[in-house]
């Protein structure tokens, strides 16, 4: 009986395999276009195997980086430039570098100072000053001194040779490199090209051209800055004009007082806000007995985390408590959770607008991306200039450092809703309210729920850089300790912090399954 599970390509003979092989020959020469016979022995030599299959390739070895570039292979071609560049700057450093140059700008400051030591010796000895010995033992030091110099620059130069060799070495090693896996890189870029035609193919006369103009540009400047530094100007120091930066300043100083103000309605109107979620949120959490908030801090993760948690909460609590943050604690958690809840109470409306909006989302992902990666010191100095310092300005730089990702998370969520489940609903006649709380909401809650939990751990990692700015709370002791060199105070302070953390991480992420 014949077996139905064998593959026909695996019979070399056969008339699929044969075909197959003769599709696959005829690709690799509209892929290669130079060389095809070459190409096509090797590249099945390597689709032969799984595994990394050296091969030996003359004109990669040869031209390195400018062949990986004119083949696309860009992601090889740079750090194989890197490591040539090197190469060529130990080389050029070796054969025409004035290696001892530094030793000799450091003789030439010393004997600026042994000539004035010189004079007030001789000045000394001439009026007969009880200094004689004094200038004569400085004097004798510094020339010891450049001799040591001296000695120290003959040896410098005298390893250029052998800093040549290296560069030579280094140069042989990365060609070989080159050599072994330009064919193994091109294969793997050719397989990406049979599924997705678009890729580039063959070497244009102009990635050519291209390839070789950067890669040479790049090494002689390399170059010719290491072997003769400070002789080319342009290559040590960006040309600039002190004016343009002063400009820049005058220009942003009166932006900012412009914006100041007119938008001081605007910036009140925020700040009455603020104001208003923060003293109803320190009202309950600082004005309250301690033990009704413990306990509905310990209710609370009992029935969103289970028992274990509650027990980890109670003693977290207790830790608080006995070591006299209690209060500091709840101003911190005031301070967080008025930020985070306006952070919640715009991002999740935000990212829900935005998920089925691209255009909209396109344009307010570079703000976003603008207000993780600007560090806080930055965007602290605006927010102080519009707010003043104290716990509104607190809660805008936090809003700004945290709030980001629930939007983001929400975009997520909403999108990973699959299509075919949205499909039914409509098809079941569900209007778009219902679509977006029964269906899309549901689904997505999971990243949402990241969302939220994100931008409640950011918010708490401004809490000591928020303390610089007049925030109170547990910032301010870890400040303190930062001050004042106080250990105990400030590992103390931090687990507190860690601990507040822990506490709302559980309650917002629950029993994860």
């Amino acid at each position: 009986m014949m077996d139905t599970n064998v593959n026909p390509l695996d019979d070399p003979n056969s008339e699929a395999a044969i075909a197959y092989a003769e599709e696959r020959n005829d690709n690799i020469r509209v892929f290669v276009r130079t060389s095809t016979d070459y190409y096509i022995k090797n590249f099945n030599k390597i689709g032969a195997s799984s595994r990394f299959t050296p091969t030996l390739n003359m004109m990669a070895g040869l031209f390195g980086p400018i062949w990986f570039g004119a083949r696309g292979l860009w992601s090889w071609a740079l750090p194989f430039l890197i490591i040539e560049a090197l190469a060529f700057v130990q080389i050029a450093r070796g054969l025409f570098g004035d290696l001892g140059a530094d030793a000799m700008a450091r003789i030439t400051s010393i004997e600026g100072t042994l000539e004035l030591r010189r004079q007030q010796l001789t000045a000394a000895v001439e009026n007969g000053s009880d200094r004689v010995d004094a200038f004569r033992r400085a004097v004798e030091g510094l020339e010891q001194n450049i001799g040591g110099i001296r000695e120290e620059a003959a040896a410098l130069a005298a390893q250029g040779p052998q800093i040549a060799m290296i560069g030579v070495f280094l140069l042989l090693l990365i060609k070989a490199a080159q050599a072994s896996v330009a064919n193994w890189a091109l294969e793997a870029r050719f397989s990406d090209w049979v599924s997705d035609r678009t890729i580039r193919s063959g070497m244009p006369v102009s990635q050519i051209v291209f390839s070789a103009i950067f890669m040479v540009l790049i090494v002689m400047a390399a170059m010719l800055h290491y072997s003769v530094p400070g002789r080319f100007e342009l290559l040590g120091d960006f040309p600039t004009d002190p004016d343009i930066r002063l400009t820049s300043i005058d220009w942003v100083e009166n932006f900012f007082n412009w914006a100041v103000l007119n938008g001081d309605a605007l910036f009140d109107a925020i700040t009455f806000v603020i104001r208003l979620v923060l003293d109803a949120l320190e009202i309950v959490f600082v004005s309250t007995p301690w033990i009704v908030i413990a306990s509905l801090i310990i209710l609370l993760t009992w029935l969103t985390a289970g028992a274990r948690m509650a027990i980890y909460s109670a003693a977290f609590l207790s830790y608080m408590g006995l070591l006299g943050f209690w209060e500091k604690a709840m101003t911190t958690l005031a301070l967080l959770g008025t930020a985070a809840c306006l952070s919640i109470l715009i991002g999740i409306p935000l990212g829900m607008f935005a998920a089925r909006r691209p255009r909209f989302y396109a344009a307010i992902q570079p703000i976003m991306d603008f207000m993780q990666t600007m560090p806080a010191f930055v965007f602290m100095i605006p927010v102080i200039a519009f707010f003043g310092t104290g716990k509104p300005a607190a809660v805008v730089t936090t809003m700004i450092f945290g709030g980001t990702p629930v939007v983001r998370l929400t975009v997520l969520g909403l999108r990973g809703v699959p299509e075919s489940v949205r499909e039914a609903a409509i098809s079941f006649g569900a209007n778009k309210w219902y679509l977006l709380t029964r269906v899309d909401l549901p689904l997505a809650s999971p990243s949402i729920r990241a969302g939220i939990n994100q931008t409640i751990m950011l918010s708490l990692a401004m809490v000591v850089v928020a303390s610089l700015i007049g925030a109170k709370g547990l910032g301010e002791d870890v400040l303190e300790a930062l001050q004042y060199a106080n250990v105990g105070q400030g590992i103390l302070a931090g687990f507190a912090i860690l601990f507040c953390a822990m506490i709302l991480d559980r309650i917002v992420q629950g029993q994860r399954k």
